[in-house]
């Protein structure tokens, strides 16, 4: 279990985040188009996982703005936005704002992205959601870099998570 603060009260995550070094977990997750998503669909790509509670607030929608417009500039990579936000959500965010460098992924029907990850909130207002991370995934499925960002209501470190990407 993870401690990270919402407004300053603390609250918790169901685990921690996968290790440096380790195999990042499986999953399948679904698109905006409601088709699947899985980990083997992106194989031979490195991965940035921009995890977060969910596109409708300011810092939220920030972080996919900003991975979107770093993802131009990356070689053999791939950026996914996961939230629990309805698939229809991320559409209508991503059609209103010209989001089209990152896949958008929610893991809506059966949370177990957010278990296996460690992300999912135990209690406070979140509850059930997502907690704001950054996971870096080599070409060959290995967790590279990791970030769960101590206070909800601020952005991750974009340049550590693309620095870990070109020296890994």
């Amino acid at each position: 279990m993870a401690t990270v603060t919402l407004g300053g009260t603390p609250v918790n995550t169901i685990g921690n985040l996968p290790a440096v070094g380790s195999e990042a977990p499986s999953f399948k997750l679904t698109r905006d188009n409601l088709s699947s998503a899985s980990f083997t669909d992106f194989a031979g790509k490195k991965l940035v996982l921009n995890i977060f509670p969910s596109v409708d607030t300011g810092t939220c929608s920030n972080s996919v703005r900003q991975f979107n417009k770093r993802a131009a500039e990356l070689n053999n990579t791939e950026v996914l936005c996961i939230s629990r936000d309805l698939p229809f959500a991320q559409a209508r965010f991503c059609g209103a704002e010209g989001i089209d460098k990152v896949h958008m992924l929610s893991d809506f029907k059966d949370h177990k992205f957010g278990k296996d990850y460690g992300v999912e909130f135990t209690d406070g207002g979140f509850q059930s959601l997502l907690s704001r991370s950054v996971v870096v995934i080599d070409e060959h499925g290995k967790v590279i870099y990791t970030e769960q960002v101590g206070e909800i209501g601020d952005e991750p470190n974009y340049d550590n998570a693309i620095e870990a990407l070109k020296n890994g």
